[in-house]
């Protein structure tokens, strides 16, 4: 009897990197969570509600990272992957219909969801790869340990309730972040190493880039669903004009020269899981939560372009500073230089500029959007002309 035949990629070929279908069906649930995401920071403009927000975006985008990695490995064309991602699918929509009430009556669907895909994705990866070389073999067992850590924090957490629940989801998530970086270290098992996480930098970057793609949709969804709601007012044609500009140039930032480039690195890198970890498995939360705030800070200024509250002076300013610095750090560290690019460094610095006066209602909503937007542009151009 002739043995299984294995469920990874194979490696080498033109198409050996390719993202499959069922992947990019896959992302559809991802963009219904962002959606959620954003809506629960807009609904809760609290510093309170920006901690709840941020944790739970890291668990939604370290459950899509993770299944990133393994879809590297495996075939999207073999059927058993295709179901296990179906399966990682249904979970994945609990996951995001319970994003708005997870700190409240949903806590435990969140949490269920959130372990069930972490860890029913490691154990489907290590019986797939149960015949395959046996470092792969072991850094998946290393992983699974670690997220099983993790999900007790998060089970627990998803019964406990107010503070308790974000304290043991901290906990968790800590867990999840530090394992990566750790190389999963697992006493008795030893640690992984980079040279084991032998990717295929092609579908990384696809992947990652992708998600980006996602969440500017997700924003550019919010702009135009929340201006086709409102009169075409002169403040209110402002705004979604300065909107649709602000995610043009978000895109540029990043796919101009920034995702081809880090591709390039990673590719020609003698251990590209190294950049992969750092670059696309950290940083991109970093560039994904600002494109988040971002739209937030869009549907404030469409709402109220002649208004400016504290809150939204901070999502307005706040979400092109965490994108800009996302994306210098992505830069910096997919390329040589000694400092990220000095376009960004000035963008940031810029950007903190038009902060004062706003607090004070010195500028309106849109006034502050046209600069903060003003501003991404100009560092876009910069970059442009430097590199050309």
């Amino acid at each position: 009897m002739s043995a299984a035949p294995s469920l990874l990629r194979r490696r080498g070929g033109p198409d050996s990197g390719r993202v499959g279908e069922i992947e990019l069906f896959f992302d559809l649930v991802f963009v219904f969570a962002v959606t959620q995401l954003s809506h629960a920071l807009l609904a809760d403009l609290s510093a309170t509600g920006a901690l709840r927000v941020g944790l739970l975006l890291l668990a939604v985008w370290w459950v899509w990272i993770f299944t990133s990695w393994v879809t590297n490995w495996l075939d999207p064309a073999r059927p058993v992957v295709r179901v296990a991602l179906l399966v990682l699918m249904l979970a994945g929509l609990i996951l995001a219909v319970a994003i708005p009430d997870a700190f409240g009556g949903r806590g435990d669907a969140f949490a269920l969801a959130y372990v069930s895909m972490q860890l029913g994705r490691t154990a489907f990866m290590r019986w797939a790869v149960r015949r395959e070389a046996p470092a792969l073999r072991t850094n998946f067992t290393r992983i699974f340990l670690w997220l099983a850590g993790s999900g007790l924090f998060w089970l627990a957490g998803g019964f406990m309730a107010g503070e308790a629940r974000m304290l043991a989801w901290t906990v968790a998530i800590a867990i999840d972040l530090i394992g990566p970086f750790a190389y999963f270290r697992v006493p008795g098992l030893g640690r992984s190493s980079a040279a084991e996480w032998d990717i295929d930098a092609g579908h990384m970057a696809e992947r990652c880039g992708l998600f980006v793609i996602i969440a500017l949709g997700e924003s550019l969804l919010v702009t135009g669903a929340t201006f086709a709601e409102l009169g075409w007012a002169a403040g209110n044609v402002g705004a979604f004009l300065v909107a649709v500009l602000g995610s043009v140039a978000m895109w540029w930032l990043y796919f101009d020269t920034g995702a081809a480039r880090g591709h390039h690195a990673m590719a020609h890198a003698a251990l590209p899981g190294k950049i992969a970890r750092l670059a696309y498995t950290y940083l991109h939360l970093v560039i994904v939560a600002g494109i988040i705030v971002c739209a937030v800070a869009d549907e404030l200024a469409l709402m109220h372009p002649d208004h400016a509250s504290g809150a939204a002076v901070a999502a307005i300013v706040g979400g092109p500073f965490i994108y800009l610095l996302g994306n210098a750090l992505f830069k910096w560290s997919t390329n040589t230089r000694r400092l990220p690019p000095l376009s960004h460094l000035a963008g940031l610095l810029l950007l903190a500029v038009p902060a004062l006066p706003a607090v004070h209602h010195a500028l309106t909503a849109l006034q502050l959007s046209s600069l903060t937007t003003g501003i991404l542009l100009v560092v876009a151009a910069w970059e442009r002309k430097a590199l050309s």
